[in-house]
This record gives structure tokens, sequence and C-alpha cells, in this order.
């Protein structure tokens, strides 16, 4: 294989993981701002006050990360 072509390869997976990492983040970010705010939007949970707000801002937290992870773009470690 030509160095040409692993390249194109590279770049092509490497805006294929960016998409995912963006869109997952994304809704990962959204599904934490859902538990934040779900007694404000009219759902109720049999679950600890305590332990939804923790849940909500961990999502928040890791959806956040996956979006820089998706700006960042460093998938390889050459």
């Amino acid at each position: 294989m030509t160095p040409e072509t692993q390249d194109n390869r590279r770049k092509q997976y490497s805006l294929m993981r960016s998409i995912l990492d963006y869109g997952m983040g994304g809704l990962i970010l959204l599904f934490g701002i859902f538990f934040l705010f779900s007694e404000k939007l009219g759902f109720y949970f049999d679950m600890e006050p305590f332990f939804k707000y923790f849940f909500g801002i961990l999502c928040i937290v890791y959806g956040a990360w996956r979006i820089y992870r998706g700006y960042q773009k460093n998938y390889y470690s050459d």
C-alpha cells in the first residue's frame, strides 16, 4: 500500500471517529441535561435526588469530553 492511500485512510477514519464523538457526546450531554431538569419537564424518577443529579452531572462531563475529543481529533499516537 502506498503512503498516500494509507494517509487517505487515516483521514477518513479520523473524520468518521470525529463525527461519532460529536454525535455521541451531544446525545450524552442532552441526556445529562434531561436528568438535571427532569422534574421541571414533568418526569419523576423513583430515585434519590443526589444520585439523579450526580448521574446528570457525570453525563454532562463525559459528553463534553467526547465533544472535545472529537474536536481535537488525536486518534493516532505516532
